[in-house]
């Protein structure tokens, strides 16, 4: 296993640095949310692995919360319960404790991905959902042309969907995830029409694969998008996504059953 961040961040991002208004810009989606709580199913006590601000956990179940990462950990509303301080790959509870367990943008973070999926399999009972993205699709996305090396960092870190599904057994699903116009959810798809949001450094870095490109890189791929959308060209050759409802973009839900 990677050793641990300054705050207890457990993969290659370290949250202590970007992770403080993570909260502000990742709020979960309620349409995304939907989704989740549906593939649930009759679900009472559920896990939530990489929880960070508690994104997608369900109000009206018993959520035993995991994340390793301090900064995250003190950005969860005061209305959720406490995470516990831990890793995906060593988790402290027994075999089949929980109903259902959840890891939403996470699973790319891992130090060690087969451990951390073996793991929620071991003490879940119930179904294993994991909401990630389809490295394969992430070109779809308009960001490639400004910065393709944020694209090419996500494409390398996310594990192939197909692999996702394998791990968590041979009744494993696979749904896409629509992306809504005003998705509240801030990663990066969540603003194909709404281009300005990416000119903001908070919601930069709310998404960690700006934290790994150059920072001249970042800096041109600003500043062209900006040029683009100050003259208008970006208008020119995409403005059908600002009143677009929904992106078909690299969301999926992997939902494992026993």
């Amino acid at each position: 296993m990677s050793p641990r961040a300054a705050d207890g961040s457990a993969g290659d991002a370290d949250y202590g640095t970007i992770g403080e208004g993570y909260a502000s810009y990742r709020r979960p989606d309620p349409r995304i949310a939907t989704q989740i709580i549906r593939a649930l199913g009759e679900a009472r006590t559920v896990l939530n692995v990489g929880a960070g601000a508690g994104s997608y956990e369900p109000r009206d179940r018993h959520v035993t919360a995991v994340e390793p990462s301090a900064t995250m950990r003190a950005q969860r509303p005061s209305g959720l319960p406490p995470a516990i301080d831990a890793t995906a790959e060593d988790l402290p509870f027994d075999d089949g404790s929980f109903d259902a367990a959840l890891a939403t943008f996470t699973v790319h973070q891992w130090s060690d991905l087969d451990a951390g999926l073996a793991e929620l399999r071991r003490v879940t009972r119930g179904p294993v959902l994991v909401l990630s993205c389809d490295p394969t699709a992430l070109d779809r996305f308009w960001l490639a042309e400004y910065a393709p090396e944020v694209i090419a960092t996500e494409a390398a870190r996310y594990p192939s969907i197909e692999l996702l599904a394998s791990a968590l057994g041979g009744r494993s699903v696979i749904e896409p995830v629509p992306i809504p116009l005003d998705c509240t959810d801030g990663f990066g798809e969540a603003y194909y029409g709404r281009p300005e949001m990416l000119l903001e450094p908070g919601a930069r870095l709310a998404n960690s694969a700006w934290s790994f490109i150059a920072a001249d890189a970042a800096e041109l791929a600003v500043r062209r998008l900006g040029d683009d959308l100050a003259s208008g060209a970006w208008d020119d050759r995409r403005g059908d996504l600002r009143s677009q409802p929904t992106f078909d973009g690299s969301l999926r839900l992997v939902i494992g059953r026993e």
